[in-house]
C-alpha cells in the first residue's frame, strides 16, 4: 500500500509541476479541472503578496487530484461499463437511444448545450446509476447526540446507508425494482419512486456529490459517441458478477461485441 501511495503521489506530482511550469512560461492551462485548481490558488496566493502560507499546499492539490480521478474517473467509468451491458442485454433500449441522439446530432460532434436534449439517454442513465449504483453505501458519523425518527444517538456512531438494497427494494420502487426500466424517470427523479429520498447515486443531503452534473455530462457524451459509431451485443464470453470494491464493477470485465455501424 505505502509502495502504491508513493507512485500515485509521484505522478501526480509530475503532472502539478509539468503545469505549473507550463503556467509559468505563459500557456493557457487552464481548461480542465486541475488547470482550473491550479489557477484559483495561484490567484489567491497573488491577492496575498504571495504568502505561500494560504492557498492550497502541495499536498492539498494532490489529494484534491485524487478525488478527481478515483471519485469522478472510476465511478463515471463503472456506470459506462454497465449502461453498455444493459443496453446489449435490452437492444430495444440501445435503439432508440440511437435513434434520439442521432436525431439530435447526426454524425457531427456533440456539443454541451445540446446534451440537455437528450431524453431517452438520460432516463437510461437514471435507471443504470438505481440498479448498478457506483458507491453502494454511504457512511455518516455522529458529531454530537442526533435524533434519527424515534432513535437518539449518541455523539461517535458510524451510520451505514447501503445505497443498492435501497435502490432495489420492492417497497420503494414497485414489484419490477429487480428489472431495467427507464420508463419509470419519464418524469423525472421525483415521480419514479413511492419516496423523496430513495434515489442516492450520488448520495442526499448538504454532502451530496458535487460532481453529479459534470459526470451526467460526461456520461452523456461518451454514450452519445459510442452509439454514433457502434452497435453492441454482450459477448458469449460475458459473466454477470457485480463485484463492491470501492466501487461496484464488473468482477470479470464487460466483455461486448462492437459492430462498426
Amino acid at each position: 500500500m505505502k509502495e502504491v501511495e508513493r507512485e500515485v503521489r509521484a505522478i501526480i506530482k509530475g503532472l502539478i509541476h509539468k503545469r505549473e511550469n507550463a503556467m509559468k512560461a505563459g500557456e493557457a492551462a487552464n481548461d480542465d479541472l486541475l488547470g482550473i485548481l491550479l489557477d484559483s490558488n495561484l490567484r489567491e496566493i497573488e491577492e496575498h503578496g504571495g504568502n505561500k502560507t494560504v492557498g492550497m499546499s502541495m499536498d492539498d492539490v494532490i489529494e484534491e487530484c485524487k478525488v478527481f480521478y478515483f471519485a469522478g474517473q472510476e465511478t463515471t467509468s463503472n456506470t459506462l461499463s454497465w449502461t453498455m451491458v444493459l443496453l446489449a442485454q435490452h437492444q430495444n433500449w440501445q435503439s432508440r437511444a440511437r435513434e434520439e441522439v442521432l436525431s439530435i446530432f447526426g454524425n457531427n460532434k456533440p456539443d454541451f448545450d445540446s446534451l440537455n436534449r437528450l431524453k431517452v439517454v438520460t432516463i437510461i442513465l437514471y435507471e443504470v446509476l438505481r440498479l448498478y449504483p457506483p458507491g453502494i453505501i454511504l457512511t455518516r458519523s455522529t458529531q454530537k447526540e442526533t435524533k434519527l425518527g424515534n432513535l437518539t444517538l449518541p455523539a461517535g456512531v458510524q451510520l451505514a446507508m447501503p445505497t443498492t438494497l435501497v435502490h432495489h427494494d420492492p417497497e420503494f420502487w414497485g414489484d419490477d425494482a429487480k428489472d431495467f426500466k427507464p420508463e419509470r424517470f419519464a418524469e423525472g427523479v421525483s415521480k419514479a419512486t413511492k419516496y423523496q429520498v430513495s434515489y442516492l447515486p450520488f448520495g442526499w443531503g448538504p454532502r451530496i456529490c458535487m460532481g453529479q452534473n459534470f459526470a451526467l455530462n460526461v456520461a452523456k457524451l461518451a454514450i452519445t459517441m459510442i452509439l454514433q459509431r457502434f452497435w453492441f451485443e454482450l459477448s458469449p464470453s460475458y459473466a454477470h458478477a457485480p463485484a463492491p470494491s470501492l466501487t461496484l464493477r464488473p468482477q470479470h470485465g464487460a466483455h461486448l461485441i462492437l459492430h462498426k455501424m
